[in-house]
């Protein structure tokens, strides 16, 4: 390329000569790199010092710009900073720069077009709440438009002085609040933890006093609570001879993630604490058939992982699992990719970009950028809530990451570690012993164009337990996708089999 300037550069030299004229007397900055924010808190929102992570988030999208990171699909601009003892009223600017550039997503923040966008500042207060513009106990600011609060050498304000209010579960006559302290929890964790769930009790339930019902332990997916079990009115039934079912939706939200009811490193003993704990109280407190024979699972997404793991790893506690669309059940195919090979996880074999999610044909998500965003918010985000669960702790206490953040390159030795959770390998390498354990309870569906590629680990699984000789139904439907592989025909089939199941085995067992 020439050094010189040709005429027709020479003229768009000065057209940008004039626009940049413009938007100096516009009152805007000519480039990102000029952008300067000053963040404050007050003392009401937060006594003493603050050590952790300070946010500014960008959006054009009508609501509240502190919610827009969160959003999978379609995330806006923001961007980070870590304070240690950061003092009420004192002023931490984020500028592009500065000494310390903040992180950023999607772009650094002198690439940043923000003008029009509407911002506001979040400090994570609350170390314990897994999101962070909608985290209970967090902070943020009210909402400045960029452009008519900003001007060259003038950095916009912002004042942190409001908390998110935890939310109430408002109890209805059909959906109960079931919480209470765990003592393995809070001791691991050196803190008070408590576990909970929406208790969705049957039609008759008032009406005969006394019986009894088998139960249902549902578990949402990534990002659900109990929250979504608040019911005005029971569940329509319609199962053989009357069958009704006690309805118990968890909680499997941790500050890290999903902690998906598996014992780990990190998130503590959560499957334990289910089992040895919770169980016996909601038995205690509800008229469930406190009998194995009388429980089952279900679960979607990571739900659907947690229900399979849990009859895997209890399987006297279970009376089958209903599975959908789990999460990676066999890791040599990890949403496509093997972990035990050391592949990268942002690019194939032939350096191509992988795909995290997808429409039709249609990428929704690319590995690298869902991994960079994450990176940008911090715990408690999906793919870090993996490590949380699979991974050991490295020596500053924090779960070990599987791969660089930078480069993708995965960590064959933590990949090593993570075969304790390897559903499909448990499964080969304890056979014997489980076999007869889990005969008639294995029930799993994916769909053959999974929304996150889930497919193949499940087709993996499939094979494996079919050359085990297991009994356990694993259906791969076609055309199905992660959002409409549950059908109502799908909820209702899952529902009459349970039941099914429910009266052969206490007919058998002679339970209540």
């Amino acid at each position: 390329m020439s050094k010189y300037p040709t005429p027709g550069g020479i003229r768009l030299r000065l057209l940008l000569c004039v626009i940049v004229g413009w938007i100096a007397l516009a009152g805007l900055p000519a480039t990102g790199a000029d952008w300067r924010f000053n963040v404050q808190f007050s003392e009401n929102a937060h006594r003493g010092s603050f050590t952790g992570r300070v946010y500014l988030a960008f959006t054009k999208s009508p609501g509240e710009p502190r919610r827009a990171p969160s959003n999978w699909f379609r995330p806006e601009q923001f961007v980070a900073l870590d304070v240690v003892n950061w003092q009420p009223g004192e002023t931490l600017t984020f500028a592009a720069n500065g000494s310390e550039p903040p992180l950023a997503y999607p772009v650094p923040l002198a690439d940043m077009k923000l003008a029009g966008y509407r911002a506001q500042a979040i400090a994570r207060f609350n170390p314990h709440a897994r999101t962070v513009g909608t985290g209970a106990g967090n902070g943020y600011s009210s909402v400045v438009v960029i452009g008519e609060e900003v001007s060259n050498g003038r950095a916009a304000q912002f004042l942190i002085d409001q908390l998110v209010p935890a939310p109430q579960f408002k109890e209805t006559r059909w959906s109960k609040l079931l919480q209470m302290r765990s003592g393995l929890l809070s001791d691991f964790h050196h803190r008070d933890v408590t576990t909970q769930a929406a208790v969705i009790l049957p039609a008759s339930y008032y009406d005969e006093p006394n019986r009894r019902y088998p139960t249902i332990f549902i578990i949402p997916g990534f990002g659900g609570t109990h929250f979504r079990g608040i019911r005005g009115e029971p569940v329509k039934e319609r199962n053989p001879d009357g069958v009704e079912f006690i309805r118990v939706l968890l909680d499997p939200s941790c500050p890290l993630g999903h902690h998906v009811f598996a014992d780990s490193a990190n998130n503590g003993p959560v499957g334990r604490a289910l089992v040895a704990e919770f169980i016996p109280e909601f038995d205690r407190r509800f008229r469930s058939v406190a009998d194995p024979a009388a429980r089952f699972l279900t679960g979607h997404s990571s739900g659907g992982w947690s229900s399979l793991w849990l009859q895997v790893t209890y399987p006297e506690h279970f009376s089958g699992t209903w599975s959908t669309a789990p999460d990676p059940v066999d890791f040599r195919d990890f949403q496509q990719i093997n972990l035990y090979d050391g592949n990268n996880m942002y690019v194939d074999s032939q350096g191509q970009r992988r795909p995290l999610a997808r429409s039709g044909g249609r990428v929704l998500i690319w590995y690298k950028d869902f991994a960079d965003r994450e990176w940008v918010l911090g715990y408690g985000e999906q793919l870090h809530s993996f490590e949380a669960v699979f991974s050991p702790r490295d020596a500053g206490g924090h779960p070990r990451l599987l791969w660089d953040r930078r480069t993708g390159e995965v960590d064959v030795q933590v990949a090593k570690t993570w075969e304790a959770f390897d559903i499909r390998l448990i499964l080969e390498r304890n056979w014997t012993a489980l076999a007869p354990k889990l005969r008639g309870k294995l029930h799993v569906f994916m769909g053959d164009t999974d929304t996150f590629h889930l497919e193949g680990a499940t087709i993996l699984l499939k094979q494996s337990l079919e050359q085990l000789g297991s009994d356990a139904v694993v259906e791969i439907h076609r055309g199905k996708n992660h959002s409409n592989l549950l059908t109502p025909e799908l909820r209702s089939r899952i529902n009459i089999e349970m039941a099914r199941r429910f009266q052969t085995l206490t007919q058998r067992t002679g339970a209540p």
